[in-house]
This record gives C-alpha cells, structure tokens and sequence, in this order.
C-alpha cells in the first residue's frame, strides 16, 4: 500500500508554461490554423505531459499484463483458458499481433504473469503472479482488497523499471481468456449500465450466448456490490490481476509524467479504475482507437476521451497502442521539424 500511497502523491497537473509555448509554436507553424487537427492538441498535450514544448518519444514500450479469470468457468468465453498460458510466452517470442506492430514502430514488448492460471516457463516472460487467477465473482469478490493494491503495485513497479530504464511512452497491453467479462462489470459498475448494454463477444462468444454473459456480470454485481467511487473497490470485486497492472502502469506514468497510451476494451477499463483512484491521472492518458467491442466507446465515454481512430479492432494485447505510437510521434516531429510562418519569410 505504501508503494500506491508514495505513487499518488506524486501525480500532478499538467506543466501549463511548457503547453502555452507548444500552443504558441504549433499556431504559427507554417500551414493553415488548426489544418493538422488533433495532432496539434496531441502535441499540446505532450508538452503538458513532459514539461517539454519540444517532447520526445524515441524510446517506446508495451507492457503486456497476464492474467485468468475465475468467472471463466461460469462459460462465459468460447476458448479453452490454457490459451493465456500458451500465448503469454509467445509475447516474449515476439511472435503475436502486438509483437509486429511493436516491431514496425521500434517499440520494446515487455510481458508479465500477474496470474495466469498455471506456471509459466519462459525466461522472457517476467513472473509476478499474485496468484493463480482470479476468484469467481460471480460467487463472490475476484480479489481480496490486499490483492487488487498489490496488481496496482506490480503495474507500477514494472513501469517505474521501464522509465528507468530511458522509456519515454508507454502502451498497455494484456492477455487473458475471459477478460471482457470483468471489463463489461467495470464499464457497467462505473457507469451504472446494465450489463446488457455493454456486454460483448469477446473473442469470439456466440451472439445467442451474450444474454447469458450479461446475467453473470449482473449477478456478480449484485452479490459484491462494488462501489463505484472507490476504484480500488471495482477492481478487487469484479476486476482482474491483468487489470490492476495495467492501472498501476498508468498510475506510474503519469507520476513520472511519461504519456501513456490506452489500447482497447480492457485497457479501457483498467484507466476506468485508474482514474477512479486519482482523477489527474486522464491528463496523462491518450487513447488510441474505438474497440469493435461493444462497451469499448461506452467506457472512453465515462473517461471523457476520444480515440485517434477506429478500425474495427478487438484483438487487444496493446495491438492499437502500438499502431497509435505513429501518431503520437507524428505530433513530435510536427513540432520540431516544420518552420513557422515567421522563419520561412511568410508575412500575413
């Protein structure tokens, strides 16, 4: 707990004199007002975020969480769950869709085990498993309370490593069968949506199974009553491992003021939390794309934020994050690399 406590007090707001600056520049660069769009909000954000008018992001990483969930077994996900623990090495390999997107833009895949159901034996896969898998909630909480500030912890303790180690943008990813089903009750929770509403086909559940799906996040609901102000709450009843990393992650970032980008869906859920536990920390989020998932534009909604694009993307893993990298870095060079109105001669 000390470790979350020390973390929160550390976030701030964003750094107004470097944005103003940033403002300033990118209004007089050398095209039409406000033509660039929100790229030129992107790299007001930045400086905001960095305290740099003039950012940085060369040094990039995704960090995927891994983690099962015990709701599994009420059937509410098509695919065998010893596919996290076949799949969670394969990140280390480099092998999975994030992995080629993460390649293409010179960005490090990191992969912990925060609790997959069984052991994983990969010397790239980093193992903090907390334990193996999640409770079923909908037979009670997914977590002890102690666990979910502990899944917080690990996600900061690994993001605090990685800006360590000179990364300056950070992607969420994670891998977990199932793990639509604790995002949908986060959504659900936080937005006081019937679950009904936000509930979709995950990897690929049958269209006649989602009724079923939505009756299981409603029982869980009902039976943990979690509270919706208190994000810690949320996570620890009806949340996942995989989750709280991811929070933590944002958490970290946004104390060491390092911009982080959210992937789809479950990360979605997981900056739900985050926020829930220090509001500042939505400054510091960018999202990447609109999630093909059903509750995936219901929970930037709750959050306030728009995503860059929308492709039609429901593979998580960090997969958008990694393509969104393009565009953040696209704000950066933006910045510094196009003259003004003023350098290049041009008198209005």
């Amino acid at each position: 707990m000390e470790k979350l406590k020390q973390t929160l007090e550390k976030i701030g707001e964003l750094q107004q004199e470097a944005m103003e600056k940033t403002r300033k520049r990118v209004d007089c660069l050398i095209k039409p007002p406000g033509s660039l769009g929100r790229l030129e909000d992107l790299a007001v954000q930045l400086a905001g975020i960095t305290g740099n008018p003039y950012p940085t992001v060369d040094n990039r990483v995704i960090i995927v969480m891994s983690a099962d969930h015990g709701v599994y077994k009420e059937g509410i996900a098509p695919n065998p769950q010893i596919i996290t623990a076949i799949q969670t090495p394969n990140f280390a390999k480099g092998v999975t869709g994030v992995c080629a997107f993460a390649k293409q833009s010179g960005a490090d895949v990191v992969v912990v085990d925060i609790g997959v159901a069984v052991d994983v034996d990969h010397p790239g896969v980093i193992n903090r498993k907390i334990r193996y898998g999640t409770g079923n909630m909908a037979q009670g909480p997914a977590m002890m309370r102690e666990e979910a500030v502990q899944s917080l912890e690990i996600g900061i303790e690994i993001a605090e490593e990685q800006i360590r180690r000179g990364k300056n943008l950070i992607g969420t990813g994670e891998m977990g069968i199932g793990n639509t089903t604790p995002s949908a009750a986060i959504v659900a929770v936080m937005g006081n949506y019937d679950p009904r509403e936000v509930v979709g086909i995950g990897a690929g559940l049958p269209l006649e199974k989602l009724d079923h799906k939505a009756q299981v996040i409603r029982r869980a609901i009902e039976i943990n009553q979690p509270n919706p102000k208190d994000g810690i709450d949320v996570l620890a009843k009806v949340g996942g491992f995989e989750i709280g990393g991811m929070a933590g992650t944002m958490l970290a970032a946004a104390a060491h003021r390092v911009p982080v980008v959210i992937d789809g869906f479950i990360s979605t859920a997981a900056a739900l939390i985050a926020c829930a536990i220090e509001p500042k920390v939505k400054n510091f989020l960018i999202p990447s794309h609109c999630s093909a998932e059903k509750g995936g534009k219901a929970a930037l909604d709750l959050l306030g934020l728009q995503p860059m694009f929308d492709m039609g993307l429901r593979l998580g893993e960090g997969s958008g994050a990694a393509l969104a990298f393009h565009f953040v870095e696209a704000a950066t060079y933006m910045v510094k690399e196009m003259i003004t109105l003023e350098e290049s001669g041009i008198t209005l």
